[in-house]
């Protein structure tokens, strides 16, 4: 068992938690007994790729089902670019394939309860990921699995079937992942499916805590970062994106029916929530986004020295993302602060830019 793969993770594994809930201890049986994971009637609702296949694939095929989920997404930047490692390139891929799928499942069915269930499959596939990796499992895990069903003997506790997840099986087990992180970022896809606003800036870095900071720190273990100072700057700058990529989408996420601008925020500046349906802005919206972009500026600044803390070619890719979010606050002062006119944007020319002078960078460390 990996070292950061403990008896207690493995346990919330196979028993519900309070925090992410998981999936009824009947479906759990069905994989312990040898039987096919799930795969309801609403998994029609996505694109056919994310579905269960009847047999599981081999290695080799599911990594390469990751790569290519990873390669036809648009992104602001590549998600593993080509100054990382090759020997990293597979564990991004399956950790991108496994937040790409998550963020559908809460995004993409249109309807709350359905995306819930949905949820609930996925986190099911990632306790059948965990459970696998004890071999043999611990006395307790053996008491908790063995009250759902008892255990054959000469057989595997479990297994996972989706590609993601035998690709991402191999990331767990090589970098040493811990469980919590996959968790959070499905118990911030939950809260997406009940929670529309925000009341205080607090509550919406709450929020972050579990959609964005998460990202941050499953590149870290892939990168072998297990220390709690960089996991720590890490989430500053993983917060900053997220903030800007808010304030980015301000009228698409209201279009949505949300709005993450804080409602303490609203109050504050004299901003009702009719007037985020508003084009062009008024000026207490235009202040109110000026406060806000401020705020993202200084999570940036924060999470700043980890670039310096890392290999320096992944400080290239840190670089490259943290550039990136920076441009968005830029486009957005560029507008004046107008973001429900038309949504601010990196210009390709920039874009191109950013990407040249990290190349620059990458041929200035290669010689070194």
């Amino acid at each position: 068992m990996p070292r950061s793969i403990s008896n207690g993770e493995v346990a919330a594994a196979a028993t519900p938690g309070e925090e992410s809930p998981q999936a009824p201890a009947s479906r759990l049986a069905r994989n312990v007994d040898g039987h096919v994971g799930p795969q309801s009637d609403l998994w029609s609702r996505l694109p056919c790729a994310y579905r269960f296949p009847e047999c599981a694939p081999s290695l080799p095929e599911a990594h390469a089902f990751c790569e290519r989920l990873a390669r036809s997404h648009y992104e602001n930047f590549s998600v593993a670019t080509r100054f990382l490692p090759a020997r990293l390139r597979p564990h991004f891929y399956s950790l991108y394939a496994y937040c790409r799928i998550a963020d559908d499942l809460g995004d993409e069915t249109g309807d709350p309860a359905s995306s819930l269930r949905l949820l609930d499959e996925w986190e099911q596939e990632l306790n059948t990921t965990y459970l696998s990796l004890v071999q043999p499992p611990s006395r307790d895990i053996r008491h908790n699995v063995e009250q759902l069903k008892a255990e054959p003997p000469n057989r595997n506790l479990a297994a996972p079937r989706h590609p993601v997840f035998i690709a991402l099986r191999e990331t767990i087990r090589e970098c040493d992942i811990p469980r919590q992180p996959f968790a959070d970022l499905l118990a911030a896809f939950r809260r997406d499916q009940t929670a529309r606003r925000y009341e205080t800036f607090t509550d919406l870095l709450g929020y972050c805590r579990c959609s964005a900071d998460p990202v941050g720190r499953l590149v870290l273990y892939a990168c072998g970062y297990h220390d709690e100072h960089r996991q720590q700057l890490s989430d500053y700058t993983c917060t900053a994106l997220q903030l800007a990529n808010f304030w980015q989408d301000v009228k698409v996420d209201y279009a949505k029916g949300r709005i993450y601008l804080p409602q303490e925020d609203l109050q504050r500046f004299g901003v009702r929530e009719c007037d985020v349906a508003q084009s062009p802005a008024t000026p207490q919206f235009r202040e109110l986004m000026r406060f806000q972009v401020a705020r993202a500026w200084e999570w940036f600044a924060r999470g700043m020295p980890l670039a310096r803390q890392v290999d320096r070619k992944l400080a290239i890719d840190i670089e490259l993302f943290t550039r990136g979010g920076q441009e968005i606050l830029n486009a957005i002062e560029r507008c004046g602060f107008d973001v429900l006119k038309a949504r601010p944007a990196i210009s390709k020319p920039r874009k191109l830019w950013l990407f040249a002078r990290a190349a620059l960078q990458a041929s200035l460390v290669r010689g070194a």
